[in-house]
């Protein structure tokens, strides 16, 4: 089990869902739609009633060609939204940052997790941050460039990397996610194989989300824009729960809880 707030989660039985809450202008997918505050709060309140476990809230976006903001103008996004999400809904929040001042104002404004998509590489802040407030934190695999000798191996040991930066800062075993990166310091075909051979994360001995909704991945693989995206998200789902994934961040939580419960229903025959 693991505690992320104040919610317990079978990370070794059950695949839980983090809803996607973007609340920036340029996000590849969903950009622009949930940065007015009602908004946001409406689309919480339908990400929960729909089965979200997790509502992971971020305020830059990090699609290939990004641009970075100022540190100001992303705490000035996601601080307002946190405080409303803890405010109005019973539910754990995410915050989706890799720097330590946005982080630590995240923190102070009541969120539970601390999603590094830069898995403590980017700041060393963040590990002390998430160590003194001694919530846990996802660790995402990232590299600058998409070059690797042995992609697998290499991933597996960038992780380790990261692990040992979280076990240094003082951070549990028990408040570590591990994420294979989709989409970041990738090829199209190291991003089919992080996702093919998940369980090489999974057996480093910690709960891992899989992280694929609506990503260029199965843009390519399908040949469809980001709004057409659910179907091949849902076979990435579908396979990550094969592959004893913890957790998935998606748009779509309807569509991916229902394909979850779907493949829990045949992989545990019924019981």
């Amino acid at each position: 089990m693991m505690k992320i707030g104040n919610r317990m989660f079978d990370v070794e039985q059950d695949c839980s869902i983090m809803g996607i809450l973007n609340v920036t202008p340029d996000s590849f997918s969903d950009g622009g739609k949930w940065n007015d505050i009602e908004k946001a709060k409406k689309h919480t309140a339908d990400m929960m009633a729909e089965g979200a476990a997790i509502i992971d809230i971020g305020g830059e976006s990090t699609r290939p060609g990004h641009v970075q903001i100022s540190i100001q103008e992303e705490i000035d996004r996601v601080v307002p939204v946190i405080e409303m999400v803890k405010k109005e809904f019973d539910i754990p929040v995410s915050i989706d940052s890799y720097k330590g001042e946005v982080v630590e104002a995240a923190l102070k404004a009541g969120a539970d997790l601390v999603n590094d998509i830069w898995g403590l590489k980017y700041d060393a802040k963040v590990a002390e941050l998430i160590a003194e407030y001694q919530v846990p934190c996802c660790l995402m695999h990232n590299r600058e460039k998409a070059e690797y000798n042995n992609f697998l191996d290499d991933m597996c040991q960038d992780m380790r990397e990261s692990l040992a930066i979280a076990k240094k800062a003082g951070i549990a075993d028990d408040k570590i996610i591990l994420d294979p990166g989709v989409g970041f310091g990738k090829t199209y075909e190291h991003n089919l194989m992080a996702i093919h051979h998940l369980e090489r994360l999974v057996e480093l001995g910690y709960p891992v989300l899989l992280a694929t909704s609506r990503k260029s991945v199965i843009g390519t693989a399908l040949d469809l824009p980001s709004d057409e995206r659910v179907e091949g998200t849902l076979a990435t789902t579908v396979l990550g729960v094969q592959k004893r994934a913890a957790f998935v961040r998606v748009h779509d939580v309807k569509e991916n809880l229902r394909a979850i419960r779907m493949t829990q229903a045949i992989l545990r025959e019924g019981k």
